[in-house]
């Protein structure tokens, strides 16, 4: 048995890459493993600004709960494809702004489930659970999700990196169709995803396209798609100010420190209402 075996948490696989750790090696994290890291450090080569788009990501997630919280005076959070637990959790920008706000994580990396429930045993206004986007009824219906949120009143619905890992046949856009269907009135959907800016700006795109095939090829998912194929997510809302941009850009703050260079066009986000 491997070292990294012996110290895995029980009924991890350390031989197989897992998004949520790539992730987190990405932005410099410790929960990752040999198999991970050789993603992380192909896709750096493509992309050597990747870390500072993902702590742009990370960015984006704050401004939108803190506006989110403070603004549209939402107090329940369903946060799928979560990952593992880094600084500036939903739970926390959520409640520095409400300190009734409840958070409900969703994840499919039992690694989550193992980080996610120790970083929160005190905390008993939120949880986690592991699941999968892809049975977006099992979520729906789980005990913890109708346990913690009240899907009488709003809820902001964030998926934040994720919807990208979808292949098409997966049908990301019905996916996301039902889980917004299952919110009342007055909840919010979060994107972020991976972007192909095609001729509006070639070296974007030919990134893009070259990180597509080393997702494909190592992780066996990853899809960099068009304006049109992202916006389509929110058919039926209203999008807020300023619409589908380059995460950055959606109502930047003074504090903002992360500056991705050739990613910029190719991560884009937005937030829309459910009238």
């Amino acid at each position: 048995m491997t070292d990294e075996q012996e110290r895995a948490p029980r009924g991890i696989d350390v031989n197989t890459p897992s998004i949520s750790r790539v992730y987190d090696f990405i932005l410099g994290g410790k929960d990752n493993f040999a198999a991970d890291r050789q993603v992380a450090e192909m896709a750096l080569k493509v992309a050597p600004d990747a870390p500072q788009a993902a702590r742009a990501n990370r960015e984006f997630l704050g401004r939108v709960i803190r506006h989110l919280a403070s603004q549209e005076g939402i107090t329940q959070f369903l946060d799928i494809g979560s990952g593992l637990p880094t600084q500036g959790n939903v739970h926390q920008i959520a409640q520095s702004e409400l300190p009734t706000a409840k958070v409900v994580y969703v994840d499919n990396d039992p690694i989550v489930l193992v980080h996610g429930r120790a970083l929160l045993a005190q905390d008993d206004s939120t949880t986690v659970i592991e699941a999968d986007i892809r049975e977006p009824e099992t979520i729906l219906t789980h005990p913890k999700v109708r346990e913690y949120l009240d899907f009488e009143r709003p809820v902001g619905l964030l998926l934040l990196a994720i919807l990208h890992h979808l292949n098409d046949h997966e049908d990301p856009h019905g996916i996301t169709r039902r889980l917004v269907d299952a919110l009342p009135s007055g909840s919010f959907l979060v994107v972020s995803h991976f972007h192909n800016p095609g001729d509006a700006h070639p070296a974007a795109s030919a990134q893009a396209t070259e990180a597509e095939r080393i997702f494909n090829q190592t992780l066996g998912t990853g899809r960099w798609r068009t304006r049109e194929e992202i916006l389509a997510y929110f058919d039926g809302l209203d999008l807020l100010e300023p619409g589908l941009v380059p995460i950055p850009e959606w109502r930047p703050d003074p504090g903002d420190q992360a500056k991705p260079d050739i990613t910029y066009q190719t991560f884009v986000g937005a937030v829309g209402r459910k009238p």
